[in-house]
């Protein structure tokens, strides 16, 4: 794998992808962001982008959000398309329930990017476990008055910190990335030592 392709619901979660990811990924491996027009189309796409798609190592990450349906059914519908396509090893990812609910469980993020104090309230019990809520954009918004989805995206991940959040989507989402990077290392590493002998 020398590029992950990430395939997204909307432009604000390529918004802070593109802040949050260099964070993440090795310098070795690159990425490319391809947001779509909501549910429908992402899920249209999937089997035409991964057919076609021609680069050599590449995997993809499929990232959608919950919302109010059921997430072992989109997860598994979702994965289904990409077995359909031929692209097994997709790694799929649902914002539980969107993705503001990955803001909400850094309010020091949110703090910090728009100036306003908020971070003593991580300690509520809804922020505490903020993929329960189901109207996270509508909660931001209530911290934040005027917040627009795609500019904040880009204020509060220039904020954020990967190790400390309270969203156990977001937790998800960091961890399939860091194992598919640990999988491609240990994978260099057998055939490193496999040429040796």
């Amino acid at each position: 794998m020398k590029q992950l392709v990430f395939l997204l619901e909307e432009e604000s979660m390529k918004a802070l992808l593109d802040i949050l990811l260099p964070q993440i990924l090795p310098p070795e491996i690159e990425f490319l962001c391809i947001p779509h027009e909501g549910k429908q189309d992402l899920e249209k796409s999937i089997p035409r982008k991964l057919r076609a798609w021609q680069t050599p190592d590449t995997t993809f990450v499929i990232v959608r959000d919950k919302d109010g349906a059921d997430c072992i059914e989109i997860k598994s519908r979702l994965v289904s398309l990409c077995q359909q396509a031929g692209r097994g090893d997709s790694l799929v990812r649902i914002a539980c329930h969107e993705l503001e609910s990955w803001f909400l469980g850094d309010l020091a993020a949110v703090e910090k990017a728009f100036n306003i104090k908020l971070a003593g309230q991580q300690k509520n019990r809804k922020y505490k476990e903020p993929d329960k809520l189901s109207n996270a954009s509508e909660e931001l918004e209530k911290l934040v008055k005027g917040y627009r989805k795609v500019s904040g995206a880009k204020k509060i991940a220039a904020h954020m910190t990967i190790q400390q959040n309270y969203s156990h989507s977001f937790n998800c989402f960091i961890s399939g990335i860091s194992n598919l990077i640990k999988q491609q290392t240990d994978t260099k590493g057998i055939i490193e030592q496999l040429t040796l002998y």
